[in-house]
């Protein structure tokens, strides 16, 4: 699914099995936003390859956080030319993860860490937001020049994270969401769910959020 011109949507609709949302920014570099677990990265690819993408082409592999439905998928990359990233807070809680869910560290080690703050991509300007609650080191992506924001697992449509998982905290979540609703957003695209999509959608929705579970 094409969510604007430059963004490929891959949205995971099965009602059985978890696995995130995954988005592929177009660009000098490509970028890929959570590859989701590896035994179910087939959607992501075959998908992919309809556009003439292959995993080769893909430049730089951001994980919002590091729970293992957002995270696993990067070892498929490790034999290629892409980049992968996380905050570093969040990888420390990858270690007990990955034991749990026998992944390798070795093959989703970062190669270098997310910072709140901006992140030039080839040309591409983003800003990283340090977003806890759902988890301590979970980012949100935000692309001013689109008015795009990658939530992650912080905000859905209707919804936000669940914080009853290692390092999960409510308030810290609460406040994280306040941020992302003072930015100029046109399109939320989350780490599970529909996308929200046009300005009054995602007002709304932060307003609703609010009202429900503040």
């Amino acid at each position: 699914m094409d969510i604007f011109k430059r963004v490929h949507a891959f949205i995971w609709e099965s009602m059985t099995t978890n696995n995130c949302n995954t988005y592929v920014i177009e660009g000098p570099t490509r970028m890929l936003i959570d590859p989701g677990h590896a035994a179910l990265f087939d959607h992501v690819h075959e998908k992919l390859s309809e556009f003439g993408i292959g995993i080769e082409d893909i430049g730089l592999v951001l994980c919002t956080h590091a729970h293992p439905d957002h995270i696993e998928a990067v070892h498929i990359f490790e034999d290629e030319p892409a980049l992968s990233t996380i905050h570093q807070a969040e990888w420390e809680i990858a270690k007990p993860y990955a034991s749990t869910f026998g992944i390798s560290l070795e093959s989703v080690m970062p190669d270098f860490f997310l910072k709140e703050g901006e992140l030039s991509v080839n040309g591409l300007q983003f800003e990283i937001i340090h977003t806890p609650g759902h988890s301590p080191g979970s980012v949100s992506i935000y692309w001013p020049e689109e008015r795009a924001l990658f939530t992650g697992d912080v905000v859905f449509k209707g919804a936000l994270g669940r914080t009853d998982l290692p390092g999960g905290d409510g308030d810290l979540l609460k406040k994280s969401i306040k941020r992302l609703s003072e930015l100029d957003v046109e399109y939320i695209l989350p780490g599970h769910g529909e996308i929200v999509a046009g300005a009054k959608a995602v007002k709304l929705n932060f307003e609703e959020l609010e009202q429900v579970w503040f």
